[in-house]
């Protein structure tokens, strides 16, 4: 039996940022199912940075990232994190509620934006269709995130402590030492104890609780679709933002040429190797044709993701209240990858009782707005 100071199950982008930021403190074990890292949501992303995306907390979290996926330390990656992309949101005759609550949204995080009119949408995005949106909000604040670089980054900062990365490691059963003062985790790839142990398992957040004893939180697992188009002959879209509706629709941002194109859906669904459904895929385009001046001939390429939520959608850190040495890191909704940075440093203080780091509550937030004590219906 292998020990450790700290087991994270889950290498994902939450799970792997955790045991990077951990790796100074102790010895990792980071432990995935599957046969690579970021098999699931984190690898099946949209990959931006969008500081105008979620509810006004996740924004916060956003925010309190920038300053790292901006600027990593030294040696964490080759390259920049971050690549212009830029959003527009489309907005139809009717939505005016939609375009005014958009704009003071906008308002609070950036003054690197300008409303447009009709006519000048397609001077951004040529294909949208002239009469589908009457005026639209060109921000410039959006960027694009290099995932896998992120990842690796996390990875090799957490081996370079003398964290391990345990492949194949799906979980069989968790218990308490015999002295009860460690967790032990069997999996396929073998048993791990510590006393410590990080529930970062993505859409099995609440299967791993239970394994332990633990009662779920209540996570959701939402399905998203996605679909690559092609553009007609001579179209380059490199350089277009990211454009959606404000409902939300749909949206679609440039990939290697083409689009990827989404029905921004959310399915309710079970813990998954998430496959796309023709239905889905059908809306997406649908969408994605009515907006806009193209008609698909044929889906170049189709995947679907689960993206997971807890009921008031922000993201979960902290010890259970009933379980020592149990913590979750759960519900990063399809914020995980950009709040990466924040919820690394609020795991790796909470997990060793530090204080709240500074950065990160001059946003104005704090361990209760993460806390997994707010689903008890005791507190």
């Amino acid at each position: 039996m292998e020990a450790a100071d700290f087991i994270v199950i889950g290498a994902g982008i939450a799970g792997s940022s955790a045991a990077a930021e951990l790796s100074s403190k102790g010895r990792v074990i980071l432990l995935e199912r599957e046969s690579q890292p970021g098999y699931h949501a984190t690898g099946r992303s949209a990959a931006t940075y969008e500081p105008g995306y979620g509810n006004e907390k996740v924004r916060r979290l956003i925010l309190s990232s920038g300053p790292f996926l901006k600027n990593p330390p030294a040696g964490f990656c080759e390259g920049p994190l971050l690549s212009p992309r830029g959003t527009l949101c489309l907005f139809r005759e009717g939505q005016d509620d939609l375009f005014e609550k958009f704009h003071d949204t906008i308002t609070s995080i950036t003054d690197d934006f300008a409303a447009l009119g009709r006519n000048e949408i397609q001077d951004i995005v040529p294909i949208i269709d002239p009469d589908y949106a009457v005026r639209a909000i060109h921000a410039r604040v959006a960027q694009d995130i290099d995932v896998h670089a992120l990842h690796q980054g996390y990875l090799r900062q957490m081996k370079g402590h003398g964290g391990a990365l345990v492949v194949n490691a799906e979980v069989e059963s968790i218990r308490r030492s015999d002295e009860g003062k460690d967790w032990v985790v069997s999996s396929r790839a073998g048993e791990f104890r510590a006393p410590i142990l990080i529930n970062a398992a993505g859409a099995w957040c609440d299967v791993v609780a239970e394994m332990a004893g633990v009662s779920p939180i209540g996570l959701e697992p939402r399905r998203r679709n996605a679909v690559l188009v092609n553009l007609p002959d001579g179209i380059d879209p490199s350089s277009w933002p990211m454009t959606y509706g404000p409902d939300p629709s749909f949206y679609f941002k440039p990939d290697a040429g083409r689009l990827m194109v989404s029905p921004e859906d959310s399915i309710p669904s079970v813990p998954c190797d998430a496959r796309p459904e023709d239905m889905d895929i059908a809306i997406a385009i649908d969408r994605f044709e009515t907006a806009t001046t193209v008609k698909v001939q044929r889906p170049e390429h189709t995947w679907a993701g689960l993206r997971s939520f807890v009921a008031d959608e922000m993201l979960v850190a902290g010890y259970d209240a009933d379980a020592d040495g149990f913590f979750w890191l759960a519900g990063q909704g399809g914020y995980g990858i950009e709040t990466s940075p924040a919820m690394a440093g609020i795991t790796s203080a909470l997990v060793s009782g530090d204080a709240f780091p500074d950065s990160i509550a001059a946003f104005g937030l704090g361990a209760e707005d993460l806390s997994p004590l707010r689903f008890r219906e005791d507190r």
